[in-house]
């Protein structure tokens, strides 16, 4: 289940990204996949700490 949030994580903010400088922003499509494939690795580095910490915390006994 995880890797496959993960992947929805980056194709959601890869596609948001491009997407968003393209229109709102009047970007050439060459920068704007360069903007989003920065916001996608940045996405998912984040989703991936915060699943990782949440597991280890489920994984410590009390005390």
């Amino acid at each position: 289940m995880r890797p496959i949030l993960l992947l929805a994580v980056a194709f959601f903010v890869y596609n948001a990204v491009s997407s968003l400088c393209i229109l709102a922003f009047g970007m050439t499509p060459e920068a704007a996949e360069n903007y989003a494939f920065v916001a996608m690795m940045i996405s998912v580095i984040l989703a991936f700490t915060r699943m990782r910490r949440n597991q280890r915390k489920q994984q410590q006994p009390p005390g």
